[in-house]
């Protein structure tokens, strides 16, 4: 038997590979299959089930392409209804691959139709546990995903105590949890760097998991404090129910080398968003003029999810030469399906053809520190959770995150200048670049973020905890 969890940290998503005697198993798949079907053969098995733990509303799961290049069928819990042939397996229903079995666990809360899978050994005895989003580590999933007019998120957090008081907690001390995510991931609210754990361990330490929890007690503390969930989660969930194409065909498509004059008859002719995905200090320094910053080697997928609106947005990409199928692949992880090439040689080749260029400057936080003395306008565009455990002292200060630039950020004064921060960086030049394509050019970016900002010795306020006050 072997088990191999195969993690990807940009979506923080584990999905896992099974097999036993030439049969294999793969759960909760991401979109490219390439890469299983590359160890299916490798190891010479043949891929006889796709699970799935739920309808996945963060990323576009890979269970459809697979199945039809597999012939494998594809399973979902109880209640589950597809537009395409799956398994709808009952509660308890047992399969069999190799000299091993897996038998589902209907365990809704996160969505109705969630189950995790139960994998024995040859001599019958409980292994693992693949809990999809019924249970992280240190976490549980968030119930407010699946609300529905006769649904509200209280009633699927109670179903999710059930869940987990009636299907998990009950199981052996020894069972290893295989959750579907880590840190990082918006499908909970404070999961563990850890991506696997032994039930007997996720007991004692999961506050969810409490022996002596009320059910009242349950629903009120996996309620509170929910963030909005960003805007392509749904979206996510409609293409893993009704279907979508094939990456294949996803990448001819996009993997097209565009000169710098196709490319930018494209962008006319087409509406398309530039986006370049360079690092940050790298784009700042000359990028297309209306180009946005997201950059590839970080958070790139979910924040494309957040920030880009509509999943069928023409695209055209602007990256380090080398790294464009990479980025296709990333946006089509989340749906982002229209891209139309990328800019051959990228932004040297633009410069080359004396096309106009931009910049946005980015200051250090020594020199910020200084600036600070004055009265400007300071943006902190980091979680409201990150502001309130620690943010700089200072009354001009105003945090906007960046997951809210759509909605939240149109008070702003084009005349005025604003300096923008995060925690890194990384996010203040993402919100740099779109504030810059909307006409705001007094944009100055603190290179280095929070972290540079105390460094530099920048008086910050910490929340205290009100029990320490007493």
């Amino acid at each position: 038997m072997k088990i191999e969890q195969i993690y990807t940290g940009c979506l923080a998503q584990g999905a896992y590979y099974i097999e036993s005697k030439g049969e294999a198993v793969i759960i909760d798949p991401l979109r490219e299959t390439k890469p299983y079907l590359e160890k299916a053969t490798k190891e010479g098995a043949k891929i006889k089930y796709i699970f799935e733990t739920h309808f996945h509303a963060d990323f576009v799961s890979g269970h459809v392409s697979l199945a039809e290049e597999t012939g494998a069928a594809i399973v979902f819990g109880p209640t589950a209804k597809t537009s395409y042939d799956a398994h709808i397996a009952e509660d308890g229903e047992v399969f069999n691959v190799g000299d091993i079995t897996i038998t589902v666990l209907h365990t809704p809360g996160h969505t109705q139709e969630s189950s995790s899978f139960l994998l024995k050994d040859e001599s019958g005895k409980d292994v693992a546990l693949f809990s999809g989003d019924t249970l992280f580590i240190g976490d549980v999933g968030r119930p407010d995903l699946a609300v529905k007019s006769d649904l509200t998120q209280e009633d699927l957090a109670g179903l999710l105590f059930d869940s987990l008081r009636n299907k998990i907690m009950p199981l052996a001390d020894d069972v290893v949890v295989y959750p579907a995510h880590g840190a990082g991931s918006a499908c909970g609210k404070n999961m563990s760097k850890e991506t696997h754990d032994t039930l007997g361990n996720q007991k004692k330490t999961n506050y969810a998991l409490r022996a002596d929890m009320t059910k009242a007690e349950f629903i009120k503390e996996v309620t509170t404090g929910l963030a909005t969930p960003p805007q392509y989660f749904p979206k996510n969930v409609k293409l893993n129910k009704e279907g979508y194409e094939n990456i294949d065909q996803i990448l001819d498509r996009g993997n097209v080398a565009l000169s710098p004059q196709l490319f930018e008859e494209i962008v006319n002719a087409e509406g398309a968003l530039m986006l370049d995905t360079r690092a940050p200090q790298t784009f700042k320094d000359g990028f297309i003029p209306n180009s946005i910053n997201i950059g590839v080697k970080g958070g790139f997928a979910p924040w494309v999810g957040a920030l880009i609106v509509d999943l069928k947005q023409p695209i055209v990409i602007i990256a380090d030469e080398g790294s464009e199928e990479e980025v296709i692949t990333r946006l089509s992880r989340v749906g982002y399906d229209n891209t139309l090439g990328y800019l051959e040689g990228g932004i040297n080749s633009w410069k080359a053809a004396g096309k106009e260029v931009d910049s946005i400057e980015s200051i250090s936080a020594d020199e910020f520190k200084s600036r600070l003395a004055n009265d400007i306008n300071v943006i902190d565009a980091r979680k409201n959770s990150e502001y309130i455990s620690e943010h700089i002292s200072n009354e001009k200060v105003v945090n906007k995150p960046l997951d809210h630039i759509n909605t939240e950020w149109s008070d702003l004064d084009k005349e005025a200048t604003y300096y923008i921060h995060c925690a890194g960086g990384y996010r203040s030049m993402i919100a740099s670049s779109i504030m810059k394509s909307r006409g705001f050019d007094n944009i100055i970016d603190v290179k280095g973020g929070f972290k540079a900002i105390k460094e530099a010795g920048i008086e910050t306020t910490e929340y205290v905890c009100p029990s320490t006050l007493l």
